[in-house]
């Protein structure tokens, strides 16, 4: 059978193909974008999906706790030891005071990298403040800040003394850690201030 077509027919299929590819052509346009904001958007993956933003300290739980809680406990340690180093006359203690500020301080920083921040939580602070881990209560900081001669070095030892035990103590947070960092950090803290526990009762017993 032979389908004759006008041609105004013709110019209204015409028009009609037209229209039928500049839809599609929309469409298919919309699809792709849609697609590429899929990817674009910071956290997402294909279709939508969510995938979480990478975490370059890799800290567990207990690894992110004992940081949070160790970076005011050094801090704490470093104020002691600058109050050392402004009042004491012992050259033996001054020499302490600023080896245990030189070293903390520098674990301080490493901390922080692992946290992403350069603040420490300021509950945390309040929390650590009431005597957990071997720090001063904010009476006995005053009462050192008070003293000098050897009444100051004698409750400067007794402080730093009981502040690094706990230190030893919060290590034991980590000691499942899977994180190779964590693990050095927390043997190397052992190892130092176990040995500078020792050096303070001595110097405790030379007063």
């Amino acid at each position: 059978m032979k389908i004759e077509l006008k041609k105004r027919d013709g110019i209204y299929l015409v028009i009609i193909g037209g229209l039928i590819l500049i839809i599609l052509g929309y469409f298919n346009s919309t699809s792709r974008n849609h697609m590429n904001n899929d990817f674009d958007e910071p956290g997402r993956g294909q279709m939508g999906m969510g995938i979480e933003p990478n975490n370059s300290s890799n800290l567990n739980g207990s690894d992110s706790m004992f940081t949070e809680m160790m970076i005011p406990h050094h801090q704490q340690a470093v104020e002691m030891s600058d109050l050392a180093l402004s009042t004491s006359t012992n050259i033996k203690v001054l020499e302490l005071a600023k080896r245990i500020k030189t070293a903390q301080s520098s674990e301080i920083l490493q901390m922080q990298s692992w946290l992403g921040t350069s603040d420490s939580d300021e509950n945390m602070d309040e929390h650590m403040g009431h005597g957990m881990g071997g720090m001063m209560s904010e009476s006995e900081m005053e009462t050192l800040k008070l003293s000098t001669g050897k009444t100051f070095d004698r409750l400067f030892l007794e402080g730093m003394i009981t502040h690094h035990e706990g230190a030893l103590h919060m290590v034991t947070m980590i000691k499942d850690t899977n994180n190779l960092e964590i693990n050095t950090f927390g043997l190397d803290v052992t190892k130092v201030q176990t040995a500078e526990i020792a050096e303070m009762k001595e110097l405790l017993a030379s007063l």
